[in-house]
């Protein structure tokens, strides 16, 4: 089986099981030496050192028992049901087995001691009334004799004497062992539920991260039609040196556009330079009219944003300010903090957005809306309409800053 194909398999981890067997035969110690002491039996150091040996069994049979049951984790319910209730009638014989053997030596002379507190007892004036009776329930200090059986031979009054204590702690571990039984595969269920819950989320990602990469493939053919109308114009009007200096130009920022990862948030100090890479191309076509202004404070320039993200709005500030008049037109780009969100405008001092417009505008600014809630989810805000002079957009994301 491969690595890959392992991690994909619902597994309860060892320290998972241990602890809980630990913790289950922890239960059984503590509960029968408050039984015990609650008896008053004597004996408390014995018991106590035997009840050790019983419990330190008992984990050792319980994880035993674990390295069936994983066998049935991928099974369903009903498969997973059926095995506890099987194989845990062997186990808990086993168990009683152990529990009779340990507990022999201690019955044995608790038996003689009890023959001899009755007898004891019937040359006293009360008999009986001081001789504590031993527990009945053929757990751990049961004397032998207490069970007798009368008619039948005498050897089969010895064997069932022998299997009716047995029998009834067999009893008593096989419920005990089937509540382990649950719990472990109530542990496997949560396995199962936590995996895919991990699939889920990694499923997410990576369909978000497919989602950001396809929109982030929107921003560069779009730009790139562009730039080759601009170029091909020059050439065509004979500017061979500004058609040199806009191909130098337009390598220089895909070289820096195409550093990035797609799906990868960048420093923004990046996106302001990789922004004034492309205005600088936009300037060839137009140098008398393309005024640029950029404000990045110096504490926000490891501030993180998604690639390109002002890409489409400073494209439509070139599209509906700088090319729609004879007039020059400043585009503004600023970045500035506000109770630890990260707030970017696109501003011109255009004519805005003409009435009977095609739909280039909204695209771009769809375009980023859908890549900022594809990265911070609901938590953004984007706010787009005129200005006191031209247009203006505001974004507001969360600060983060170094991925």
């Amino acid at each position: 089986m491969s690595v890959a194909s392992q991690k994909t398999i619902p597994r309860v981890p060892f320290r998972s099981v241990l602890i809980s067997a630990v913790v289950l035969w922890a239960a059984y110690f503590l509960l029968a030496t408050l039984r015990w002491e609650a008896l008053g039996m004597g004996f408390r150091i014995e018991m106590m050192g035997l009840r050790l040996v019983v419990t330190a069994a008992g984990v050792v049979v319980t994880l035993m028992l674990w390295s069936l049951l994983r066998l049935f984790d991928q099974r369903s319910l009903w498969a997973q049901t059926i095995a506890g209730l099987i194989l845990t009638m062997p186990v808990a014989v086993l168990l009683a087995f152990i529990n009779s053997a340990v507990f022999y030596d201690m019955n044995s002379f608790m038996e003689r001691e009890w023959v001899e507190r009755i007898e004891d007892s019937a040359k006293s004036a009360d008999p009986l009334k001081d001789v504590p009776l031993p527990p009945n329930d053929g757990g751990e200090g049961t004397p032998p004799g207490q069970y007798e059986f009368h008619g039948g031979e005498e050897g089969e009054k010895s064997l069932l004497s022998f299997l009716a204590p047995l029998t009834e702690i067999a009893f008593g571990r096989y419920f005990m062992m089937l509540s382990w039984c649950s719990l472990y595969f109530a542990l496997v269920a949560i396995s199962k539920a936590r995996l895919a819950e991990r699939r889920e989320q990694e499923f997410r990602s990576a369909a978000k991260a497919a989602e950001i990469r396809s929109l982030r493939y929107q921003v560069n053919p779009h730009f790139l039609f562009n730039t080759l109308n601009s170029l091909s114009a020059l050439v065509m009007t004979g500017q061979q040196a500004r058609a040199e200096q806009m191909i130098q130009t337009i390598s220089n920022f895909y070289r820096h556009s195409l550093a990035a990862e797609p799906t990868a948030d960048v420093p923004l100090d990046q996106e302001f330079d990789l922004q004034r890479h492309y205005l600088t191309i936009e300037s060839v076509r137009f140098p008398d009219r393309l005024k640029t202004e950029f404000s990045l404070p110096h504490d926000l320039k490891e501030a993180r944003v998604p690639g390109m993200i002002l890409q489409p709005l400073i494209e439509n500030s070139v599209k509906y300010a700088v090319s729609a008049v004879s007039r020059p037109v400043k585009i503004a780009v600023e970045a500035r903090e506000e109770f630890d969100r990260l707030v970017l405008t696109v501003s011109d001092d255009g004519p805005g957005v003409p009435d009977g417009s095609d739909k280039g505008f909204g695209i771009g600014l769809a375009n980023v809306r859908d890549r900022l809630e594809a990265r911070f989810g609901s938590d953004i805000s984007l706010v787009s309409g005129p200005g006191p002079e031209g247009y203006r957009t505001e974004i507001r994301v969360p600060l983060t800053r170094n991925g």
